[in-house]
């Protein structure tokens, strides 16, 4: 339980998620991916530096002829082209080329931006993912999304572009603080909803431990997690139809992050967008009662948001129509026939919206 496979069209094989206790196996990887002789450039945040940096730079040492280091300020205010443009910069100043690798060292913001500075530098050049923060490992470091937020939307600047492979380590999750490591618990949850009734039922089973970080148990999520993402993003890599259910609750969630000035974190909002994509399945007949009050008591536990508060129900509701996955000018939600299976609805009436946003402004 420690390597899984994606496969996807822009790398013709299969690519490696290796999740590990440690760093040690991070040598072999780098060595395998034949990296010898190439320029390697390490980017990371003003968080992440402090804890993981010298000893990514060590291990990359041994493997790249030269090696690197570009560290930004952490936090998703800093998730924007004017920051990818200072990248650009710093790898032009030192030379990297169509042959040389980013190593993205750090959480979903460090991921998604070093993974679009490597799509877009000299039209692409390869890049590894270190996720560390559990959000990250659970989910965005997975599948190749890479972008920046541009004028208050988020995502909104992007590409699909694949990393070489994903190195991920669990001990690094001990240094978080817990609301990042609940924020991460929200995507988790989410494939139980969308895909895999069974990890619903492996939360609600193992919710203490899982809650403490046993390592086995936290391996399991991740793992299973992973192995959800690998296989819809396996089908359909650029989402043009299955991918689009991995979107559950961010439609909702987007919206509030962007009106919050990405003060609330994004697993949260994705669990109070989740909370809202259920109450819309409810109103259609689709799950119970009983299943949303039980996703309540389930984020309730884990210590995420089920509502806000001080937020006007209709500029959430316009703010839905700067989302991605609008349509000429029609909003296309994913909701769920039942648990565990999930859908894109693409004709949803704007009062339908209304109620289910409602629902979680208080």
């Amino acid at each position: 339980m420690d390597t899984l496979f994606v496969k996807t069209e822009q790398h013709q094989s299969e690519y490696p998620i290796f999740i590990k206790d440690d760093f040690s196996f991070l040598e072999k990887a780098l060595n395998d991916s034949r990296f010898s002789g190439k320029k390697a450039c390490v980017i990371t945040d003003s968080n992440t530096k402090k804890l993981y940096l010298d000893i990514i730079t060590e291990i990359a040492e041994k493997c790249f002829s030269e090696v690197f280091e570009y560290s930004f300020e952490a936090g998703e205010k800093s998730k924007t082209l004017d920051t990818i443009s200072e990248f650009y910069k710093f790898f032009t100043q030192k030379g990297l080329d169509r042959k040389s690798v980013i190593i993205a060292l750090g959480g979903g913001v460090v991921g998604d931006m070093a993974g679009f500075a490597a799509a877009t530098y000299m039209r692409g050049i390869k890049f590894i993912q270190i996720p560390t923060t559990l959000l990250s490992q659970v989910d965005s470091s997975v599948g190749g999304k890479v972008g920046v937020d541009f004028f208050g939307n988020k995502n909104m600047i992007g590409a699909f572009y694949q990393p070489e492979f994903v190195y991920i380590n669990i001990k690094t999750l001990n240094t978080l603080p817990y609301e990042q490591i609940a924020a991460g618990m929200a995507e988790a949850i989410k494939y139980g909803y969308i895909i895999d009734k069974d990890f619903l039922n492996y939360f609600k089973d193992n919710m203490e431990k899982i809650k403490k970080l046993s390592p086995k148990e936290i391996k399991q999520i991740i793992y299973t997690s992973c192995k959800a993402k690998a296989y819809v993003v396996s089908e359909d890599e650029k989402e043009s139809g299955l991918r689009e259910i991995l979107n559950f609750g961010h439609t909702f969630g987007h919206s509030i992050e962007s009106l919050s000035n990405f003060e609330l974190l994004h697993g949260e909002c994705v669990a109070i967008g989740i909370i809202s994509a259920l109450k819309l399945s409810l109103d259609r007949g689709y799950i119970n009662q009983i299943d949303l009050n039980f996703a309540k008591k389930l984020f309730s536990f884990f210590e995420l948001p089920i509502n806000i508060k001080d937020f006007d129900k209709n500029k959430i509701f316009k703010q839905m129509f700067s989302d991605k996955k609008t349509k000429n000018n029609k909003l296309n939600i994913v909701l769920l026939k039942k648990i565990g299976s999930a859908y894109t609805e693409k004709n949803v009436s704007d009062q339908e919206v209304l109620n289910a946003i409602e629902y979680i402004v208080k």
